[in-house]
């Protein structure tokens, strides 16, 4: 799609803002950012901008922001090129995401190495004539995870936690490196957390055998988050309440959540926002190459997967990410639960806007801040999608 103008009057809809819904709004887009919004009584368009009239029935939120995908549409960050990441960037406004961190699997570090100077040099040389969604940086899950919870990571290329290799790693990002998913039990597991934390990187606490009490260490160390909370941990028993039963009980930790409704089980998504509230929870996909492709044979970290009926599966049956578009995952969330639509719309834009420290550019509809946002029905389906005012996707 070529570029659009960066200039619009959006009329009519309603707009989502962290306050309130405003019923039947306006909003401005001025080279790429929010220049106003309001009440449509209030709307003039003194500069004759291009205006855009919808429907009263639908909403403008801001854009998703997903800190888990790890392909799309065929593509995958460990393929380490730049048409795979320029694939995923300008698919994800499809579902209404406008932002996301490239998310690496467990491979050998010379593999390792190439995605992450691969998404070092498109976030280098990134531009929005692509009209798609940023990059935000790098989720490096694994390597420094625990075998006995690798799950689809492949766990012949599992290294101990080391301090030394994550700052290797990071300097062949460019300092990309946002997020790290990791086993703190493990041996120096601790010495990364206290490290991770105190260069600004969020600790992650994933495909993690911890004990409770373990995971209270990490806490103190500087953990922070959960990856993709009940998946690839362990579970919570009530004599042993493991990373689960932590999760739950530290207020203070973010949680990762895949509502697909195969991942984790609806009731469980709702005893999980009835226990924590919304404003730690975090939608994501942990979505792999074959999502917005046809069932069948895919591959990720070099394992087959089977994709069949929205599950994608090794060979052993073991879940293999997902195929999970973030719109469904902002319905499921609301549908599961009793969350409000803004609710919903927080788990999916503010909470990670937040977490990444972008809050001051991205989020939410705000004055001055990209001009990331999605049109949506009230069935969730994406209409429109806006990254930096580019006019992104446009439904039928």
């Amino acid at each position: 799609m070529a570029s659009q103008p960066t200039n619009y009057s959006l009329l009519s809809m309603k707009i989502v803002t962290e306050m309130e819904i405003i019923e039947s709004g306006y909003l401005i887009i001025k080279e790429g950012k929010i220049a106003d919004f309001g009440s449509i009584n209030l709307y003039s368009n003194d500069e004759n901008l291009p205006e855009i009239h919808l429907s009263e029935d639908l909403y403008a939120s801001p854009g998703f922001i997903d800190i888990h995908i790890h392909g799309i549409n065929g593509a995958d960050v460990m393929d380490a090129t730049r048409e795979s990441i320029m694939a995923m960037a300008t698919t994800l406004p499809k579902e209404g995401t406008t932002s996301f961190l490239a998310t690496t699997i467990t491979q050998e570090s010379t593999e390792l190495e190439k995605a992450l100077q691969n998404v070092n040099s498109f976030i280098t040389s990134q531009n929005f004539s692509h009209v798609g969604s940023e990059v935000l940086g790098v989720h490096l899950e694994g390597p420094f995870i625990n075998e006995k919870r690798a799950g689809a990571q492949p766990p012949a290329y599992i290294l101990e936690p080391s301090v030394a290799t994550f700052r290797h790693f990071q300097a062949e990002s460019g300092n990309h490196i946002k997020l790290v998913t990791l086993a703190p039990e493990r041996k120096d597991g601790l010495g990364l957390v206290k490290y991770l934390s105190e260069t600004g990187v969020i600790s992650s606490i994933g495909h993690s055998d911890a004990l409770y009490t373990e995971v209270v260490k990490a806490i103190e160390a500087g953990a922070e988050h959960i990856t993709h909370f009940y998946n690839g941990m362990r579970g919570s028993h009530h004599r042993e309440p493991g990373v689960a039963g932590a999760g739950l009980a530290h207020p203070e930790l973010f949680l990762e959540m895949i509502v697909d409704g195969i991942h984790i089980h609806p009731a469980m998504v709702k005893a999980t926002v009835l226990a924590k509230g919304v404003d730690n929870l975090l939608l994501i996909t942990d979505s792999m190459r074959a999502k917005w492709l046809e069932d069948g044979e895919y591959e990720l970290g070099g394992q087959k997967v089977f994709v069949e009926n929205h599950t994608a599966l090794l060979e052993d049956g073991t879940l293999a990410g997902s195929v999970l578009k973030m719109n469904d995952a902002v319905r499921n969330i609301k549908k599961f639960t009793d969350c409000t639509f803004q609710e919903a719309i927080q788990m999916a834009s503010v909470n990670p806007a937040k977490r990444l420290k972008v809050w001051d550019r991205k989020g939410s509809i705000a004055i001055g801040k990209d001009a990331d946002i999605v049109i949506l029905d009230e069935k969730m389906q994406v209409k429109m999608t806006f990254c930096k005012g580019n006019l992104s996707y446009k439904g039928e």
